[in-house]
């Protein structure tokens, strides 16, 4: 008489499966990437604060809202193509692959649990600048649609980082390097770059949460402009992590 077999989980079922195994795995790093994440943004926000004047408020919006994305890249940009260019190189991800886990689950839950962790430092940073530049915080309920998708984005560009370098000390240059690009991108209004830059701007996910927070920065929120914003981030999260499932699986089948 044969036993059938347990169906595989299901798409959502593996990513909490996945999420709840590396949230706990870094769950004893938590205290020292929130402080390193949110030490950094607000440093950021002190010394620029000498340097923004008082008068022109869209710069100010910008600062806070770049460094407030800052954070969530150190942590689901950069850390996460660390992590998935060490799970590549020590053979990790054919531990998930010999799992009845769907491959777009193992992505999904990793970032996830990578980009929860950017929420506190994130708030505090956004509270902190709104205070240190005399920014109104009644539109700080624009985080809520705001860290998700930022988180989810630039997730799911790490994972892809991180999967597609050759070797892990390539995917800590990419992750670093994607990470100076939220920087230096976010916290400079868009009209006051070269053309260039706006282009390659452009192209990041999180110009579009940084642009998103930083309107709601203001004494009103453009509800045509944020809702615009987030749909680009929507598009972006969903495209970068389908590239990253796509990623794991030709990793695993070699």
């Amino acid at each position: 008489m044969s036993t059938a077999l347990a169906p595989p989980p299901s798409l959502v079922g593996g990513t909490a499966a996945v999420y709840t195994g590396q949230l706990s795995r870094a769950k004893a790093a938590r205290g020292p990437l929130l402080f390193v994440a949110t030490l950094q943004s607000v440093g950021i926000l002190l010394l620029l604060r000498g340097v923004v004047d008082e008068n022109d408020a869209a710069t100010a919006q910008q600062v806070v809202a770049g460094s407030t994305v800052l954070v969530v890249a150190f942590v689901a940009l950069n850390l996460l193509a660390q992590r998935f260019g060490a799970l590549r190189a020590d053979g990790g991800l054919d531990h998930y692959a010999a799992l009845p886990v769907p491959a777009p689950a193992v992505v999904l839950g990793t970032a996830a649990a990578y980009a929860t962790f950017t929420v506190p430092g994130a708030v505090v940073t956004a509270v902190t600048g709104c205070l240190l530049y005399g920014l109104p915080l009644a539109h700080l309920w624009v985080l809520l649609p705001v860290l998700p998708l930022a988180g989810a984005s630039l997730a799911g560009l790490g994972a892809l980082l991180g999967l597609l370098a050759p070797r892990p000390e390539l995917a800590t240059v990419a992750g670093q390097l994607g990470m100076s690009a939220v920087l230096f991108l976010g916290i400079v209004p868009a009209d006051r770059m070269p053309l260039v830059l706006q282009a390659v701007r452009a192209l990041l996910p999180s110009s579009y949460a940084a642009d998103a927070l930083a309107g709601a920065l203001g004494p009103r929120v453009e509800a045509g402009d944020l809702l615009a914003d987030l749909a680009v981030c929507v598009v972006a999260a969903v495209a970068s992590l389908v590239l990253a499932s796509l990623a794991y699986r030709r990793v695993v089948r070699r």
